[in-house]
């Protein structure tokens, strides 16, 4: 196993297993964390998007962190999904949260009221100044509404406990911008999967994956390859991705990589309402590119 600095490397943002009624499958839940554990990832992201986190309830959240625990045979690091867009409401939700075991949390920019960019940096400094363990920027602007810019993202750098961003942009000059301008010790993470090896080239230092929980060890080979320079290596699993990338959010995330899973036999491919389970067309695609792309044999 590689050893890397906290919060290196690839972190899937796990997905909830969920039974066809819909309630959580928790044997499949500790299932998964022991699988991508074995496949090299070297931390966890806990109730993200991926998580289908807007979907699942406070007591079913403190259940699925307990698990994952339970379950971290290799005691990785945990970054907790805390985030949201009533500043006042994520304060009370941060002081009632237990933080035992919880390394960071990743905290999504505010959604939907569509904050001046003042407004962004008031809202992260009061959550950073109420979190007792460190804060990664969420910047998803695709969800969220509105972008972090460079110049928000570097003035909340500042800030003693704002460790790092994930970057999910897809601006990659955006990502250069952060990179070169960043402290030397905040943490550039992509946010997107085939944009985890360019951003590495430019100052990163992993990446937050969604296909890393359906195939952790190739993932984790490639994004190792590249933070230790071989990006030729890197390059050569990298086609292979962006061939299947399209696929995993053509119907939602997490629905994509949840059929992956459900066709690997290791989870039902269910999701929570108002995401729709998978089509059968859309499993065929999937089938096809993994017996296509010889790297998912």
């Amino acid at each position: 196993m590689h050893t890397l600095p906290k919060f290196y490397g690839v972190a899937p943002a796990l997905i909830t297993p969920m039974q066809t009624d819909r309630t959580i499958d928790w044997k499949a839940l500790a299932e998964l964390v022991q699988y991508v554990s074995n496949g090299g990832v070297d931390y966890l992201v806990v109730q993200g998007t991926t998580g289908e986190s807007v979907t699942t309830t406070a007591d079913e959240k403190k259940k699925i962190i307990a698990t994952v625990q339970e379950s971290n045979e290799r005691n990785l690091p945990i970054v907790y999904g805390l985030g949201g867009n009533n500043t006042e409401s994520l304060l009370k939700q941060i002081k009632q949260t237990s933080f035992d075991g919880i390394d960071a949390i990743l905290s999504v920019c505010p959604y939907y009221n569509k904050p001046s960019a003042r407004g962004v940096i008031q809202h992260y400094r009061a959550v950073a100044d109420a979190s007792p363990v460190p804060v990664i920027l969420y910047n998803i602007p695709g969800r969220t509404g509105i972008n972090l810019s460079p110049s928000t993202i570097l003035t909340l750098a500042e800030h003693p406990n704002i460790i790092g961003v994930k970057e999910a942009s897809c601006v990659i000059e955006q990502c250069m911008e952060i990179a070169a301008h960043k402290p030397s010790d905040f943490l550039l993470i992509s946010g997107d999967d085939v944009q985890a090896v360019p951003i590495i080239s430019i100052g990163g230092v992993g990446v937050m994956s969604v296909i890393a929980n359906a195939f952790p060890q190739q993932f984790s080979d490639m994004i190792h390859a590249a933070l230790e320079g071989n990006f030729a290596e890197a390059r050569k699993s990298l086609g292979s991705f962006l061939a299947i990338d399209p696929y995993l959010y053509e119907e939602g995330n997490p629905v994509g990589v949840k059929k992956i899973l459900a066709i690997k036999g290791l989870i039902q491919a269910q999701v929570r309402m108002p995401l729709a389970e998978a089509s059968d067309e859309l499993g065929v695609k999937l089938s096809r590119i993994m017996k296509q792309e010889k790297i998912f044999n």
